[in-house]
């Protein structure tokens, strides 16, 4: 039997539903301010309609999350140097970590909420997996680097959403010091002498 494509009408509330949660957690002091009844005002849709397109407020912030992460995971997927897999390890992994970094900044307040969702851990969402992977993997092809796995660990605490707020939004941290701390970071981490800072974008 095919599968049944969503009604017209559910796509366009789920993708109301979508950026109208971008725009309230983009302007949002706190994410915790943000309601499901907000985004449901602000979409012009039930509250009913919200929790059959994404279960509950969670959900709808993974998809939101997993929608604005798209274009980065398609660039390290398959895109050009310094994101893509064409890119040597000891290059890729200082640039994945800073893509990442900026993703942050630019979503600081969705990334908290995503983040600190409950009881839900960051550590087990699916996109933290799949970043740890990948950097644990580059990791195995850096000579002379011990236990890559708790290493890829401890390089991605570096860019986490409360990490980022704290240093970004309580400490006024300008981006490009925050960039180039975590460049160096990582250099030292890796042992790479000579890496440079990453380009301003």
């Amino acid at each position: 039997m095919p599968e049944r494509k969503p009604r017209k009408d559910a796509t366009r509330n789920r993708a109301a539903a979508l950026a109208a949660a971008d725009t309230l957690f983009a302007d949002c002091l706190s994410p915790e301010d943000v309601t499901m009844a907000d985004i449901a005002d602000a979409a012009s849709v039930g509250k009913g309609t919200l929790f059959r397109a994404f279960g509950d407020r969670t959900g709808l912030i993974r998809a939101l999350y997993g929608a604005r992460l798209e274009p980065l995971a398609a660039a390290v997927e398959s895109g050009p140097p310094p994101l893509g897999p064409a890119t040597p390890p000891a290059e890729r992994v200082p640039a994945l970590l800073d893509a990442l970094l900026c993703f942050k900044l630019d979503n600081r307040h969705l990334a908290l909420a995503l983040e600190g969702t409950g009881a839900d851990s960051p550590y087990r969402t699916d996109h933290y997996e799949q970043w740890h992977t990948l950097l644990r993997d580059l990791l195995h092809r850096l000579p002379g680097l011990a236990d890559p796995g708790f290493t890829a660990h401890a390089l991605l605490a570096a860019t986490r959403a409360d990490l980022v707020e704290h240093l970004a939004g309580e400490r006024q941290t300008p981006r490009e010091d925050l960039r180039a701390q975590l460049a160096a970071f990582t250099t030292r981490v890796l042992g790479t002498p000579g890496a440079t800072t990453p380009r301003s974008g």
